[in-house]
C-alpha cells in the first residue's frame, strides 16, 4: 500500500509539473511571438527554441528528473517574466491615421476645451479626409448621456461608445480605442500580449457612428442612460482625466482587463460607488442587459423594446452626412429629443 501511494504521489506531482510548464510554455510562446523584436524569422526562431526547451523539460519530468527540470524552468521562466515586465508602452510610434492624435482636455471653471476631436469624413475604410479639431463645451449645458453599442462580430462582442449631449444639440462621443500602428490590425489574441496601446478618442458623431454603420457595416444601437446631471458631468470629466492621463503616461490595451467597457466601468464605479461585477463586462455585446438591471436605462420599457427603438443603423445610413445627423438617428428613442 505504501509503495502504491508513493507511486501515485510521484505521478500526481509529475503531472502537475507538466501542466504548469505546459501552460506557461504556451503563454511564453505567444509573448515571444508578439514581442520579440525583429522580423518573422527571428520570432519563429525564438518560439521554436522556447517550445523545444519546455518539451525537453517535460520529458525530463517523466524520466524522474522533476526537481532539476523545475529548477531549470524557474530560471528560464523567471528570465522571461523579467523581459516581459521591461516591455513598456509608448506614445512615440508611427500610428494609424484614425488614432494618430490623442484627445485631451482642459477645464476652466464651467468651460471645457477638447483638443484633437476627430471629425473625419469617411468615404471608405481607406479613403477619408482627416480633420482633428479643437472644440469648446459648457458643463452647465450638458443634459444627456447615451450609450451606443456597435456590433461587429456576433451578439456577444460589441464596441461601446459614450455620447454626451448638450442643450444646443451638440454631441461629442468618447471611444476607448486600441492605438495601433500603421502596420498593425486588431485581433483579440494579440490584445492580450502588449500589442496595442490604449487611447481615448473624442469624436464627432458623424465620424465615429457613421464610420461603423455606413462604412464598416456594423449594427448600432443607442440607449439613453438614466443619470443625474451631476453624474453626467462627473463622467464627462472622468473621460477627460483618463485621456489626459494617457497623454502623460501611455498604457497597454488588454482584451479582458483594459478595454472599452472595463475602463468605463471603473470610471462609473468612482462616481456612483458600488457596481456589481458581471460577465457582461467581458462579453460587451450583452452590456445593455447589465445596465438595465442596475437601473441605468428607462424602466418604463422592456429591454427588448429599448433595443428595437434604439436601433440606429438604418437611420444613420439614411442621414449619412446630414447636418442634423445626431437628431436624425435619435428619432423615436425613449428619452431622446
Amino acid at each position: 500500500m505504501a509503495i502504491g501511494a508513493a507511486v501515485l504521489l510521484r505521478f500526481t506531482g509529475t503531472l502537475l509539473a507538466t501542466l504548469i510548464v505546459g501552460f506557461s510554455a504556451i503563454w511564453g510562446a505567444f509573448a515571444l511571438w508578439y514581442q520579440t523584436p525583429g522580423g518573422q524569422a527571428l520570432k519563429k526562431l525564438s518560439v521554436l527554441l522556447w517550445v523545444g526547451f519546455n518539451l525537453t523539460l517535460m520529458v525530463a519530468f517523466w524520466q524522474g528528473r522533476t526537481a532539476v527540470g523545475l529548477l531549470a524552468f524557474a530560471v528560464a521562466f523567471g528570465g522571461l517574466l523579467i523581459w516581459w515586465q521591461r516591455i513598456a508602452p509608448s506614445n512615440d510610434r508611427i500610428w494609424a491615421d484614425d488614432v494618430a492624435q490623442m484627445s485631451s482636455g482642459t477645464v476652466d471653471g464651467n468651460r471645457v476645451t477638447l483638443h484633437n476631436v476627430r471629425n473625419f469624413d469617411w468615404r471608405s475604410i481607406t479613403d477619408y479626409t482627416q480633420r482633428w479639431e479643437t472644440r469648446h463645451y459648457e458643463l452647465d449645458r450638458l443634459n444627456s448621456v447615451d450609450m451606443i453599442m456597435s456590433y461587429w462580430k456576433g451578439p456577444a462582442i460589441a464596441h461601446m461608445l459614450i455620447s454626451f449631449g448638450f442643450d444646443d444639440g451638440e454631441h461629442v462621443v468618447f471611444s476607448v480605442e486600441i492605438r495601433r500602428e500603421k502596420i498593425e490590425s486588431f485581433s483579440e489574441i494579440s490584445g492580450f500580449f502588449k500589442e496595442f496601446e490604449l487611447s481615448v478618442i473624442a469624436s464627432d458623431e458623424r465620424d465615429v457612428i457613421r464610420l461603423r454603420t455606413n462604412v464598416r457595416g456594423e449594427d448600432d444601437y443607442l440607449y439613453r442612460l438614466c443619470m443625474p446631471v451631476s453624474a453626467m458631468r462627473s463622467l464627462f470629466l472622468a473621460y477627460i482625466d483618463e485621456a489626459n492621463t494617457l497623454v502623460r503616461a501611455p498604457r497597454f490595451y488588454n482584451t479582458i482587463t483594459v478595454n472599452c467597457t472595463t475602463l468605463v466601468y471603473h470610471m462609473m464605479k468612482r462616481i456612483v460607488g458600488y457596481l456589481p461585477l458581471n460577465y457582461r463586462l467581458v462579453f460587451s455585446g450583452y452590456l445593455p442587459e447589465y445596465v438595465y438591471r442596475v437601473g441605468g436605462l428607462d424602466q418604463r420599457y422592456s429591454l427588448q423594446e429599448l433595443r428595437a427603438l434604439g436601433r440606429i443603423t438604418d437611420r444613420a445610413k439614411k442621414a449619412d452626412r446630414s447636418d442634423t445627423f445626431s437628431a436624425d438617428i435619435r428619432q423615436g428613442i425613449p428619452g431622446a429629443h
